[in-house]
């Protein structure tokens, strides 16, 4: 007779390798092992750990894949701890999106969403210093819109990461830049053979003016709208028929909800 009637599930094995990058992790997560810190030397965490090189050197591997830290060959200063970032998760959602798990429209559509409750919340809980952090980059839209997409979509990515900072919730701030990072590289690609790049990115900083103006006042309805709207407007007739359908759901969703 089973205790409680429900049997015990087989364990897994768990690699040395494995154990070492958790533990390593858990430092970096709790905030222990900061950014910009660096790792033991690799004789020192073979030591610590009482493993081999081979098992230092993957644990080491599966850590630089997630993000967590940096290696450089011949940094005398070892391996640079990066803590966690927006990096990680952005190579996530790329992958998902390159091995079709997932598309370029879904992707799209949960920015539409986070844009959208991005802006909301900030027009009920910026500082006048979100205010001119978002002001400052419009203004560099502005500058290199005649320069390039590259820059420019910085300049955009640091704008939404700073409405998504206003909005008080460190998950929308990691979450908005991951998307972003992950869907910029096809966005540019398909927008870079339209016919006017440059009154694109005209029509791009108005937006931006506008939703920075909706937040000043404290209009979250509007500001979400715009978010939304504008979204859908850049990247609909550059998606496949089935995610079109994706972001028109997003967008009559939400504009419902808000009326």
């Amino acid at each position: 007779m089973v205790a409680g009637g429900v049997p015990f599930q087989p364990v897994r094995a768990v690699r040395a390798y494995e154990r070492v990058a958790e533990e390593i992790e858990n430092r970096i997560v709790s905030g222990v092992l900061p950014p910009g810190s660096r790792l033991p030397g690799e004789r020192e965490l073979v030591s610590q750990f009482g493993v081999g090189r081979s098992t230092v050197r993957e644990a080491l591997r599966v850590l630089e894949s997630g993000g967590l830290v940096r290696s450089r060959p011949g940094d005398p200063l070892g391996v640079e701890v990066l803590g966690v970032s927006s990096e990680g998760l952005s190579r996530a959602l790329g992958r998902l999106t390159r091995s079709r798990v997932t598309s370029v429209g879904e992707l799209i559509q949960f920015r539409m969403v986070l844009d959208g409750e991005s802006n909301r919340l900030a027009a009920c809980l910026r500082q006048e210093s979100d205010l001119e952090r978002m002001a400052e980059q419009i203004e560099r839209m502005e500058e290199l819109s005649p320069v390039g997409l590259r820059a420019f979509s910085e300049a955009d990515a640091l704008f939404h990461q700073a409405v998504a900072e206003a909005s008080g919730n460190a998950l929308l701030g990691l979450c908005a830049r991951a998307v972003h990072e992950a869907v910029v590289g096809v966005i540019e690609q398909k927008i870079a053979g339209v016919s006017d790049a440059g009154a694109w990115m005209e029509r791009s900083v108005a937006h931006h003016r506008g939703v920075l103006e909706a937040i000043r006042a404290g209009d979250g309805a509007g500001a979400a709208r715009l978010g939304r709207e504008a979204l859908f407007d850049y990247y609909a007739d550059l998606v496949s028929e089935g995610d079109r359908r994706l972001l028109q759901a997003a967008l009559g969703e939400k504009d419902a909800g808000t009326s």
